[in-house]
């Protein structure tokens, strides 16, 4: 990575020293479960009933999980170097455990008071939505997660600014893909510079977004919050871009049996994203959320036309014996636009939650308009001076045809106890 030199040599320069300070040390210990429930309909589920073990599908599993943070600074510099790694061991029902590490966050920073710079794999989040962000431009973060988590940083050379009432960013996201083929650099691994502006006006936040990236070109976004009252804010978003990453069906596929993947992530012509949103927060620490959004990155309604033109078509062909198996990995490849981050264009999202001493419950629902498909997602949390109790679950669903009812998973859950020292 581009940035791995400058982290050495910060680290050898704070050790030579001798004045580096431990701050913030902490650590995480969790232990949870991840219950998954295979789906009765899809593509997956036809192709594994055609041809047992033709996709796999993703087991329920045990994981131990140790996060580690820690941070270093130089005492009479504005030298510092931060960093988060996570441990973890899983055994999956059914398979072999197996044990991993990932670095989340390593970089080093300066400050000199209004301006600071870091260096290296850092989590830079931005844009105000809840659901989904059009502008969230360098750590294009999971949404929706049954598990609040650290995500995984991304290598960046970054430079800031800070008013009294302003703050302005530049960033080199991913500054070590520069020169890779555009297949390797698809989404998040795009290398790209981007910057936001930041204002706040009394009770107004706004928010200025500009990004170049490496083969998807240029895009701006704009974003608002605005607290209207004691108990209502209101906040919205919006990027037009010039173009985009997304699933493409080979146009030469038809509805045959094919020796590839017809699905392939391809730089896609220019679109446009926005969301509005709402939240009602009571006396009583009840709150409300609302928010709709259209993306534009996602597969048209033509596209997922013929996709379910296809999935007929491969059903039909797969009556024939001697045809089941081809036509059993051609389905196979029909979960292939299942992993974008939002499958329609056109969703909304209403969140009820209520938050008494030491608890969070919250009751959310994701709905698809176009297809009448819905996801719905309890949740409950505990959260004591260093124990914290997590328990959410989660259903995917909604009309026989839409696409919700199609995934791999039918439902999802999680139990998890975290243990802060």
């Amino acid at each position: 990575m581009g940035a791995t030199p400058f982290i050495a040599a910060l680290a050898a320069a704070l050790a030579c020293a001798g004045a580096a300070a431990a701050d913030n040390a902490s650590a995480e210990l969790r232990l949870r479960w991840d219950a998954r429930s295979d789906n009765a309909a899809g593509p997956l589920t036809d192709a594994n009933a055609l041809a047992p073990g033709t996709a796999a599908t993703t087991p329920s599993a045990a994981v131990t999980e140790a996060e580690l943070k820690h941070t270093l600074r130089a005492a009479g510099t504005p030298w510092s170097l931060a960093g988060n790694l996570l441990l973890m061991h899983e055994r999956p029902e059914g398979g072999p455990a197996t044990s991993s590490a990932r670095v989340n966050e390593l970089y080093g920073s300066a400050d000199f008071g209004a301006w600071q710079a870091s260096a290296g794999k850092k989590i830079v989040g931005w844009d105000v939505g809840y659901a989904f962000r059009p502008n969230d431009f360098v750590q294009q973060q999971e949404r929706r997660t049954l598990l609040s988590l650290t995500p995984e940083g991304r290598p960046l050379l970054q430079l800031e600014h800070f008013g009294a009432d302003s703050a302005t960013s530049l960033v080199w996201v991913n500054p070590e893909r520069l020169n890779e083929a555009d297949d390797a650099q698809r989404g998040a691994r795009e290398s790209a510079l981007a910057a936001r502006w930041y204002g706040r006006s009394g009770a107004l936040d706004g928010h200025l977004f500009g990004r170049v990236g490496q083969h998807t070109g240029g895009s701006l976004g704009a974003a608002a919050a605005w607290v209207a009252t004691d108990e209502l804010e209101l906040h919205a978003s919006a990027r037009v871009l010039q173009r985009h990453d997304g699933w493409s069906l080979d146009p030469a596929a038809g509805n045959a049996l094919l020796r590839a993947n017809p699905w392939r992530q391809a730089t896609l012509g220019g679109t446009a994203q926005w969301l509005l949103g709402a939240s009602w927060t009571g006396a009583l620490q009840q709150s409300v959320l609302v928010e709709a959004w259209r993306d534009g990155t996602a597969l048209s309604d033509a596209g997922w036309d013929a996709w379910s033109t296809r999935n007929a078509a491969l059903t039909s062909i797969a009556a024939q014996p001697a045809l089941r198996l081809p036509a059993a990995g051609n389905l196979a490849w029909q979960a292939s636009p299942f992993t974008a981050d939002n499958l329609r264009r056109d969703n909304l999202f209403v969140r009820l939650a209520w938050q008494p001493e030491h608890w969070q419950l919250s009751l959310d629902a994701l709905l698809t308009p176009q297809d009448r498909g819905r996801i719905l997602t309890a949740a409950v949390q505990w959260q004591g001076d260093r124990l914290r109790l997590n328990a959410a679950w989660r259903v995917y669903g909604g009309a026989a045809d839409s696409l919700f009812a199609r995934l791999p998973q039918r439902r999802a859950g999680v139990l998890s106890a975290s243990w802060a020292f």
